[in-house]
């Protein structure tokens, strides 16, 4: 895992707080349900690799 993939997670979190707040402020939290549930979407979308390499590794370890 680089450290790109840490600093991406991070702006994705910052940006969706920000836009959260903004939006929650001004009567919308549909889209702000909306907004947090698309930056869960896309941090899973990086990761989801990642947790496949380790329970590849994990099986490989044990030989189940």
């Amino acid at each position: 895992m680089s450290i790109d993939l840490i600093f991406r997670i991070g702006a994705v979190g910052i940006l969706v707080s920000v836009l959260c707040q903004v939006l929650k402020h001004s009567g919308r939290e549909e889209q702000a349900f909306l907004t947090s549930l698309a930056g869960l979407l896309l941090v899973l979308y990086w990761v989801i690799p990642y947790i496949y390499e380790l329970f590849e590794t994990i099986q490989q370890l044990f030989a189940l």
